[in-house]
């Protein structure tokens, strides 16, 4: 079996395969300050809880966008499990070029989505994330990664009013029953999700614009069924992606270190 874990700026999600199929998964929060042993003890109680046994766990990768979490959970792959981690980076021969000025600049959470996408999909295919950021990823017909659109979150956008103007109440991520609101929440919410479905359209047709071609459209994250139930843009919701990109990822340099 293989533990995947995607390490995001808010939460990790942590997920089990038992050969190509996700048996199991859990979400904890992302923080940096818990200890190798602090996380191992995590880990230990959900596969207690799911009876999945440690000993079947014979592999570890990693997709991680926060650099002190990656080192801790290398750190718990190699302590509490006996294995080198395969942690997701653009230097891996991923079996696509990335088409960025700066490869290495691409977080591992985007490779990953590229990968599982196209693999699932095909191309030209566009790949939008609603984490923390939300992020549109562009991979070619030929599998290629062409870059992408990265914009605020819909939860750090609400957070963002609420930080910045005091009267602002802090809002629930939902959809109120009309555009024009009649009290201050219903207003902050219709501006924060219908606003998102507007800029998800609007940079969907400008991709395919650029691109001279209707792409594919699928969607990921905690978010992604919420905002894909008022749009017909997104073809598809995906909420494993990521642990699916690093899968994939880990079974190819597996086969690699194999050869």
């Amino acid at each position: 079996m293989l533990l995947a874990i995607d390490v995001g700026n808010t939460h990790t999600v942590l997920g089990i395969f038992d050969g190509d199929r996700l048996v199991a998964d859990w979400r904890m929060a992302s923080l940096t300050h818990r200890t190798v042993d602090e996380n191992w003890l995590t880990i230990k109680s959900f596969c207690t809880d799911a009876h999945i046994p440690l000993t079947g766990i014979s592999g570890i990768g990693i997709s991680s966008v926060v650099p002190d979490l990656t080192d801790v959970f290398e750190s718990l792959a190699r302590k509490y499990f006996k294995v080198e981690p395969v942690t997701v980076t653009a230097s891996l021969d991923l079996g696509i070029r990335i088409l960025y000025t700066d490869p290495g600049a691409v977080g591992a959470d985007r490779l990953c989505n590229a990968i599982a996408g196209f693999r699932k999909y095909g191309g030209p295919l566009v790949v939008i994330d609603f984490g923390t950021a939300t992020t549109f990823d562009v991979i070619a017909a030929s599998g290629d990664y062409l870059g992408g659109v990265i914009t605020l979150g819909l939860d750090s956008t609400a957070s963002e009013l609420h930080r910045r103007a005091a009267k602002l109440p802090k809002i629930e991520l939902r959809f109120p029953s009309s555009v024009i609101g009649r009290e201050t929440e219903a207003s902050m919410q219709s501006g924060v999700m219908f606003g998102a479905v507007d800029a998800v359209e609007g940079t969907i047709r400008r991709i395919a614009a650029e691109l001279g071609t209707k792409p594919k459209v699928i969607a990921t994250g905690g978010l992604a069924g919420i905002i894909a139930s008022h749009t017909t843009i997104i073809e598809a919701c995906e909420p494993s992606l990521v642990l699916e990109g690093v899968r994939l990822i880990y079974e190819r340099v597996l086969r690699k270190r194999v050869k």
